[in-house]
């Protein structure tokens, strides 16, 4: 009869302790889901630069469908978008609508971003 010798653990086997501190809280972590669902498309990507690279930090929309090969429906679909995440602000001066980029709204996500590991150590 032939005896079934325990082997040694193999580095699958190790387990690592998780983080010592809570959660994000669920509410903070809808919040960032909504930008980084706003950020995921490339024309709303583009059109949050080019505001915050504007001379004033705002642009008004009649420059906007020019500026990025958009028309002006796809321009009203996308600011929505961004508005609702709120990482932009609209102020309605006349017949058009001036956007500026909320950087408070940006100081969330780059903090979330700035995440850096605890150790370059890692037990796995």
């Amino acid at each position: 009869m032939t005896s079934i010798e325990p082997t040694a653990a193999s580095e699958t086997d190790i387990c690592c302790a998780g983080a010592e501190c809570d959660l994000l809280p669920t509410v903070e972590a809808d919040v960032l889901a909504d930008t980084f669902k706003a950020l995921a498309d490339p024309t709303r990507v583009r059109l949050l630069r080019y505001l915050a690279e504007s001379d004033a930090g705002t642009a008004c929309a009649c420059h906007l469908p020019d500026a990025l090969g958009i028309s002006q429906p796809t321009l009203s679909f996308h600011m929505r978008k961004l508005h609702d995440a709120g990482l932009v602000a609209r102020d309605k001066r006349g017949r058009w609508v001036h956007w500026t980029v909320r950087p408070e709204a940006l100081a969330g996500i780059k903090t979330f971003l700035d995440l850096a590991p605890r150790s370059a150590d890692r037990c796995c």
